[in-house]
C-alpha cells in the first residue's frame, strides 16, 4: 500500500485534496499517469497544507452546486419507452448512459453515468429508483419508469382505425364529381 493524495475527484475515494492509502499498482498504472493523484511526500503534504483553503472553498462551492441540482430533480419522474415482450421483459436493457440521457432530456441536467447507482440495466419494465450521487454527501433520488412501446401502438393503431373509417365517406362525394365531368366531356 501506498500513501497518495488526490489531486482529483475520484468517486471511490474520496476528493481533491484528500490523503488515502492505494495499492501501489493502482497508484503508479492508473492515478498517477492520469493526473488523479500524487505520492504523499513530505514536500508534496507541505504544498497541500498551503493549498487547503483553497481546496476547501471549491469544495463548499460544489457542494451548494450539487445541492441546487438535487433540488431540480429529486424524487422526480423519467419515463423511458422501450420495446418489451409480453411478460415485460424488455428486448436488451436500460443502461445507465440510457438512464443519463433520459435524465438530461427531461429534467434538463447533464448526469454523469458512473454516478448512478445501481449501476446494473433495467431489463423489466416497470418503475426503479435510481440514486445519482451529484457529489460525496449529496444523492439525489430519481423514479425510472420503463414503458412498453406497444401501448403506444394500440393507441396509434384506434387512431388508424378511425382515420380509416372517415375516408370510407369520402370516395361517394368523388364517385358524385365523376359524372358531373363525364357530362362535361359529353357537352364537347
Amino acid at each position: 500500500m501506498v500513501q497518495i493524495i488526490l489531486t482529483k475527484e475520484v468517486p471511490s475515494l474520496g476528493g481533491e485534496g484528500d490523503v488515502v492509502k492505494v495499492a501501489q499498482g493502482y497508484a503508479t498504472n492508473y492515478l498517477i499517469p492520469n493526473g488523479l493523484a500524487v505520492i504523499a511526500t513530505s514536500g508534496n503534504l507541505k504544498q497541500l497544507e498551503h493549498k487547503q483553503e483553497s481546496i476547501n472553498k471549491r469544495r463548499v462551492a460544489l457542494k451548494a452546486q450539487a445541492e441546487e441540482e438535487k433540488s431540480k430533480i429529486h424524487e422526480k419522474k423519467v419515463t423511458i419507452i422501450a420495446k418489451a415482450g409480453e411478460e415485460g421483459r424488455l428486448y436488451g436493457s436500460i443502461t445507465t448512459k440510457d438512464m443519463a440521457a433520459a435524465i438530461e432530456k427531461d429534467l434538463g441536467l447533464e448526469v454523469d453515468r458512473r454516478r448512478i447507482e445501481p449501476n446494473h440495466p433495467i431489463k423489466q419494465i416497470g418503475d426503479t429508483t435510481i440514486k445519482i450521487r451529484l457529489y460525496p454527501e449529496v444523492e439525489a433520488k430519481v423514479l425510472i419508469k420503463v414503458e412498453s412501446e406497444e401501448s403506444e401502438t394500440d393507441e396509434d393503431e384506434e387512431t388508424k382505425t378511425s382515420a380509416a373509417a372517415e375516408p370510407e365517406e369520402t370516395p361517394d362525394a368523388s364517385e358524385e364529381q365523376q359524372p358531373a365531368e363525364e357530362n362535361e366531356k359529353k357537352d364537347e
